[in-house]
């Protein structure tokens, strides 16, 4: 089916989880005849990416990743994490997945540089939770926004142990010491489990998930990252911990952060459960409810970075790095990763003396937003 619009549009299809969004814009991307789609997650990217092929080829079909670039000469449809987005592209059709993450405090500047200025010739799309609804309102005024329902009911059944869990069970730890841990548990009581982490090599992850997938082993053991959109057959989420290390201070997860993550619980038209498990707090009532009726608190303010910038000379680039935003419901972001990447290869009197002219500052700057999938301290892009 081809999609022919009179004029290019812009729409948000806002909802809690499972309702069809990702399947949506999925859809409606391989209606035109271009179009590309930037992910929160790079297994995310490669899931959709394998089921494009299927349908389109793979001579019309790309992946572009911070680990991974698959580009056929001829490629038309393109899967990308959103920092990926080759968005000086021009594809009739655009989106843009999980857009609530315009909140997050590491990610959330390049989200929303995605929100205000990557467009579809003809359709542009955003994806993700009804907590942005006022802010994109405010930011894109001729947006037009479908709410969605969820297929299925969300409940919540409580505090368990961990090795009384049921089966389809997704055990959620916010740091890999403790998914290792709580998997091997799993593997000694139950028989196996299988790991989904950021860290994992792609091919490891993608033999992870197909495990899981396949029925092998009837427990999966992740981290927060499954709250972004993958498509798993869980039954049950179950939290280890219900607070987390941010970068800067641990604290509790906030209601909307749990919701997003439960909501892997129950696929289409299946109903799901979600509980705490080992030595998680049992959730408020409060919360609780928040969850199962999908009502959480609107965003107050989304990161932003200017994406203007100057490459004159080191200095106007640090100056156009660090102007402010000049509108309501945006905030500077903290220097992000490649910022303090920037500064520490600045404290090299090596890097600093060689670091003139316009060009070689732009590729200077290139090299600091290399992906630091290691989370090193910048040494790897110093060598680099």
């Amino acid at each position: 089916m081809q999609i022919n619009t009179p004029s290019p549009q812009i729409i948000a299809a806002l909802g809690p989880t499972n309702t069809g969004k990702t399947y949506l814009a999925f859809e409606r991307m391989l209606g035109y005849g271009s179009g590309m789609i930037g992910f929160p997650l790079r297994l995310l990217a490669r899931e959709n990416y394998e089921r494009a092929v299927t349908i389109k080829g793979s001579r019309q079909v790309a992946l572009i990743t911070g680990e991974e670039k698959i580009v056929p000469p001829y490629a038309k449809y393109y899967f990308c994490t959103v920092e990926s987005m080759p968005i000086d592209k021009s594809v009739a059709f655009l989106a843009v997945d999980e857009i609530q993450m315009c909140s997050d405090p590491e990610r959330g500047h390049i989200f929303t540089d995605r929100l205000l200025h990557a467009r579809g010739r003809q359709e542009t799309m955003f994806m993700g939770a009804e907590s942005i609804k006022p802010l994109i309102k405010k930011l894109v005024p001729e947006i037009k926004i479908t709410s969605r329902r969820r297929f299925s009911t969300l409940t919540y059944s409580g505090p368990r142990n961990i090795v009384r869990l049921p089966p389809r069970t997704a055990v959620v730890g916010f740091a890999a010491a403790d998914v290792y841990e709580i998997a091997e548990l799993i593997c000694r009581q139950r028989g196996g489990a299988a790991i989904v982490m950021g860290a994992l090599s792609p091919r490891t992850r993608n033999a992870q998930v197909n495990l899981f997938q396949n029925g092998d082993v009837d427990y999966l053991v992740a981290t927060d990252a499954i709250g972004m959109g993958l498509n798993m057959d869980v039954d049950h989420v179950a939290f280890s911990s219900v607070s987390k290390f941010d970068g800067t201070v641990r604290r509790d997860l906030r209601s909307d952060e749990l919701g997003q993550i439960s909501g892997r619980a129950g696929r289409h038209m299946s109903d799901g459960t979600f509980g705490v498990t080992g030595d998680a707090q049992d959730l408020s009532p409060e919360i609780v409810e928040a969850i199962e009726s999908h009502a959480f608190m609107p965003l107050k303010f989304l990161f932003w970075r200017n994406p203007f910038l100057d490459y004159s000379d080191i200095d106007t680039l640090l100056s156009t790095l660090g102007r402010a935003p000049n509108q309501r419901g945006l905030v500077k972001v903290q220097e992000p990763d490649d910022e303090r990447f920037l500064k520490d290869m600045l404290n090299d009197p090596k890097i600093m003396a060689s670091a003139k002219g316009e060009d070689v500052v732009r590729l200077l700057w290139e090299v600091c937003q290399v992906p630091n999938y290691k989370k090193s301290l910048g040494g790897d892009h110093v060598r680099l």
